[in-house]
């Protein structure tokens, strides 16, 4: 399959892989049998190498719903993207803070069905400071206004796009934990973690946009989890921050350091070019 350059992520997610794809798809298996993604994300990684055979996971319920409901119900999403348009383009601010707050409610979930809860997700995402998907404790989306011009809140070529991908190829989307996430894989499969980081101080924790907390227990276990992967004949590769916790616990596979581009934070300073890693348990 010729891949198609439109196949992009549909949402702006923090740690999102973009920027580091070109990095990443040197050290990609030439050959694999079915693409594992636990922590999937925005899904830079999973549309820039567009396996036909790939099993994809998030903890985050409401993305999984949305990458659903683009695979399965898309006409009726646009239907609703095109009223969150108008709506914004009329009332803007105070339409936004109606929406996010939609959330808010005990019944959410029942009051709005999945198409309705998917476009609320991608119109915020497009809408909201910054770009940022970012649940409190409770799970609320708590981003506030982004004052942008002319946000894309309907960019129908890319949904489009990732519709036809999804339909085409066997994605099997997942809403568990990493660990059960990857409990099929086998030898010949390639798997993909993108984990939240290891936060470079105490100060810089970037797990947010979850209220699932990833700490040093949690990387600890998906260490064991690789190791596991590894002992079955899984090809696996892994991303995250380059601290010396992380370099120390994967210092017994092959780790390179390259540098991201991070846009997303609250601080300018820590904004432009982080060092990361990479680590692998092949050539």
């Amino acid at each position: 399959m010729t891949e198609n350059k439109l196949v992009r992520p549909f949402l702006k997610w923090a740690g999102g892989k973009r920027q580091l794809l070109p990095e990443i798809q040197k050290y990609v298996p030439k050959k694999y049998q079915t693409y594992y993604e636990p922590f999937l994300g925005g899904g830079a990684v999973l549309f820039g190498l567009q396996p036909k055979k790939a099993v994809v996971n998030d903890s985050n319920s409401e993305l999984i719903n949305c990458y659903k409901v683009i695979k399965d119900s898309l006409d009726d999403l646009m239907i609703q993207l095109r009223t969150h348009k108008e709506e914004h383009e009329q009332y803007q601010e105070s339409y936004f803070y109606k929406m996010r707050d939609l959330d808010r409610s005990n019944n959410y979930k029942n009051d709005y069905g999945a198409v309705q809860r998917a476009a609320r997700i991608i119109y915020l995402n497009k809408t909201c400071f910054n770009g940022l998907f970012r649940v409190n404790s409770s799970g609320q989306f708590n981003v506030p206004f982004g004052k942008y011009k002319k946000p894309n809140i309907l960019d129908e070529a890319v949904l489009k796009a990732v519709n036809k991908y999804l339909n085409r190829n066997k994605i099997d989307f997942l809403n568990k934990d990493f660990e059960e996430a990857v409990s099929d894989a086998k030898k010949g499969d390639f798997v993909y973690f993108d984990p939240p980081y290891d936060p470079v101080s105490i100060t810089s924790s970037f797990t947010g946009y979850d209220v699932n907390c990833f700490n040093r227990d949690e990387q600890k276990r998906l260490k064991e989890v690789f190791d596991d992967l590894d002992t079955r004949g899984c090809k696996i590769l892994l991303s995250n921050a380059a601290t010396g916790f992380i370099l120390n616990l994967y210092s017994t596979y092959k780790i390179d350091k390259v540098l991201a581009t991070r846009a997303i934070n609250s601080k300018a300073l820590r904004r432009g070019k982080v060092p990361e890693v990479l680590v692998r348990n092949y050539e």
